[in-house]
């Protein structure tokens, strides 16, 4: 502000020196400042729609979500266009973890073939599901959240949490989805190879309703890629910039979390 008012005196015929001297502001700075190029109009407009959308988003947002956020608001821009504003703003996302692989169940037990096979694109809805397990850190102790994704819409068809990580939290999960979904038999269904998922109880229930058992390759955590981008979103969009004090009050807030991003869908945890 100070140099603008330094640019317009000047064409009042005061010089440079007394005008810097009354603003309070350095000569060499404001001959930077005149001589640096103007930014376009649309670049600064541009610029305020993505760090409003960076900031509301805790700034743990990337250019992927920051396109979807701001073309929400009305304005078309490109994910190329909102990398080059992210740099120009040094706007750099939080909370970057590295995927942690799941351990292998026991090498005696027999495991699903890969079924899936990364093929992420389905062409309906209840051809391909895909399910896991995280956990959640609060004051209490941990919090074990199961999930199960439909490929087809990317959205949470059933889920269950619990402050005890077994097989049945995965049965829960997929008690809720089988409810609202009412798949067909043939239904793929993948997972990694923990052994809440090569236990007799989950083998038992997909022979039971006719499903199709998929198992990522041992240490593989890219076979279940989809899954492993929901918990991370999960993460660091929800979670990570919170501290829950308790299980509870961290199962409502992934209740919440789910709702909002996941429109049309209907459930709740056993907490």
């Amino acid at each position: 502000m100070g140099f603008d008012v330094v640019k317009h005196l000047q064409t009042k015929a005061i010089v440079v020196s007394r005008a810097c001297r009354l603003l309070g502001v350095s000569r060499s700075g404001y001959y930077k400042f005149r001589n640096s190029p103007t930014r376009p109009i649309r670049d600064i407009r541009e610029e305020v729609y993505v760090r409003a959308a960076f900031n509301a988003s805790h700034e743990t947002y990337g250019s992927r979500r920051i396109v979807l956020a701001v073309r929400s608001q009305g304005l078309n821009i490109g994910r190329y266009r909102v990398r080059k504003l992210m740099r120009h703003a040094q706007l750099t996302p939080r909370w970057k973890r590295r995927f942690v692989t799941s351990p292998n169940s026991h090498p005696n037990v027999r495991v699903g073939e890969n079924l899936l096979n990364r093929q992420f694109s389905v062409q309906q809805p209840n051809q391909s599901w895909v399910c896991d397990i995280t956990h959640v850190g609060t004051g209490r102790g941990w919090l074990y959240l199961a999930a199960v994704l439909d490929l087809y819409s990317r959205k949470v068809v059933g889920w269950a949490s619990s402050t005890k990580l077994g097989g049945s939290l995965v049965i829960q999960a997929l008690d809720m989805a089988m409810v609202q979904r009412h798949p067909p038999r043939g239904l793929v269904l993948h997972s990694d190879r923990g052994s809440q998922f090569t236990g007799d109880a989950y083998q038992q229930y997909l022979h039971r309703y006719g499903i199709q058992c998929s198992m990522s390759r041992a240490g593989n955590c890219w076979d279940n890629a989809v899954m492993e981008r929901f918990f991370l979103s999960l993460k660091r969009e929800w979670l990570w910039p919170q501290r829950y004090a308790n299980q509870s009050e961290a199962a409502k807030d992934i209740a919440r979390y789910i709702h909002l991003n996941r429109p049309g869908f209907c459930g709740g945890s056993n907490l």
